[in-house]
């Protein structure tokens, strides 16, 4: 089994790519809000985060990624993965569109079968 994290950067697409992988088996998703240093100190440069915060509410701007887990049963799945990321988001070598990574993982259990 393989862990696989994808650090999504465009939040409009997260829907799109959690149904594309329900439906080529994924069986479960972990989401988690996070950032980075770049963003952070795209913040932290527009003064201080009371100021920085409002001037995201007032441009717009997006601060966060979505990023997300997900254990899947091989390599064949993980580049499944990788295929339906980027047909939603385009190459992940192209800036803008997020990061995916994958590890082979020693031990796991708990982690239901796709019906």
């Amino acid at each position: 089994m393989y862990m696989l994290m994808f650090v999504l950067d465009d939040l409009e697409h997260l829907d799109l790519v959690l149904d594309a992988w329900e439906s080529i088996g994924v069986s479960g998703v972990t989401m988690v809000e996070s950032t980075g240093i770049i963003r952070r100190r795209r913040a932290q440069q527009v003064g201080t985060t009371f100021m920085a915060g409002i001037n995201r509410l007032m441009s717009g701007d997006q601060t966060t990624h979505q990023t997300l887990f997900a254990i899947v049963q091989n390599e064949e799945m993980v580049k499944k993965c990788r295929e339906a990321v980027e047909d939603i988001v385009g190459d992940l070598n192209e800036p803008n569109t997020g990061v995916m990574a994958a590890w082979p993982l020693a031990y796991v259990k708990g982690v239901p079968e796709k019906d």
